[in-house]
């Protein structure tokens, strides 16, 4: 059976959002001409926002013009960058998570965030945000980390694009995963106090090459935060860090001979799903050539 959800706390949360009533909005910065958006109602939907959807989706990882993005539960995401408008053409339409997308409904779409999650959208060109329902993928540019639906846009002031602030709200969010999957919170069972045994020495790891010519690229952000808590992760396979180079960060595991790069690329396929690159001295290589 589904989890009933509580709404309470998301619509006093929306209750504190400054809302824009603009109802002649326009957008055409995204090359997707210019429009007039409608806005139909100025009350939030909390039902939609919060109801379960077909399919609970994050995905793998996937490249947009030789970036790569990783798909990562964050309940922690807090973002600034630039936010477009979903063409009201693709009302209709299906979404990553099986959705059919409304452009009447506060929606966005998010590269990375999981489908469903609950985000509060705060347009800093005017302080005012919206609560928004994440259920698709995109935008497919490298210069926007969220479009939002013609309505969500019209809600806080954009005419086109905008920077703006993303914060992912965690209980709203792991409440919508719920409903969406069906999980209901377990009981609590208490546990035998563990018995007292001999220790034994922990297994190593194998050591890591600190020399080398190569260097396995994992993934490249905008976001610093991004590229250094993924770094984090990966230096369970060797000496990974983050290099700045123009806007972006990109998380390299560095200094490996051609035998370690090989076994980095090889688990990275297998056990992460990404689709790693591979640099000799700096420069790409095929990350099969070796």
């Amino acid at each position: 059976m589904k989890k009933l959800v509580s709404l309470a706390a998301l619509a006093a949360i929306m209750a504190g959002c400054t809302t824009a009533q603009n109802n002649n909005a326009t957008y055409g910065t995204d090359g997707f001409g210019e429009e007039t958006l409608v806005a139909e109602s100025t009350e939030l939907n909390t039902a939609y926002l919060m109801a379960a959807a077909p399919k609970y989706y994050i995905g793998n990882a996937y490249k947009v013009e030789d970036v790569q993005y990783i798909p990562v539960e964050d309940l922690a995401y807090n973002q600034t960058g630039i936010a477009g408008i979903v063409p009201a053409e693709l009302n209709g339409t299906k979404t990553s998570n099986g959705e059919i997308f409304d452009a009447s409904q506060m929606l966005a779409t998010s590269k990375t965030l999981p489908l469903p999650t609950i985000a509060r959208v705060t347009n800093l060109d005017n302080g005012q945000s919206v609560v928004v329902r994440v259920n698709n993928r995109g935008p497919f540019v490298n210069t926007r980390i969220m479009d939002l639906s013609p309505a969500a846009a019209a809600r806080i002031g954009m005419n086109g694009t905008s920077k703006v602030q993303i914060q992912v709200l965690a209980d709203e969010s792991i409440a919508v995963k719920n409903a969406t999957i069906g999980e209901t919170p377990k009981a609590v069972v208490a546990e035998p106090a563990p018995q007292a045994v001999e220790a034994k020495p922990a297994a190593q790891p194998a050591p890591v090459a600190t020399t080398g010519d190569y260097s396995v690229q994992v993934a490249a952000f905008y976001a610093e935060d991004s590229a250094n808590t993924l770094a984090a992760r990966m230096r369970a396979y060797g000496d990974a860090t983050v290099v700045h180079e123009g806007d972006m960060y990109k998380v390299r595991i560095e200094n490996l001979d051609a035998s370690k790069a090989r076994g980095v690329i090889d688990a990275l396929r297998s056990s992460e799903g990404m689709a790693p690159g591979l640099l000799k001295n700096g420069r790409w290589v095929n990350a099969d050539s070796i």
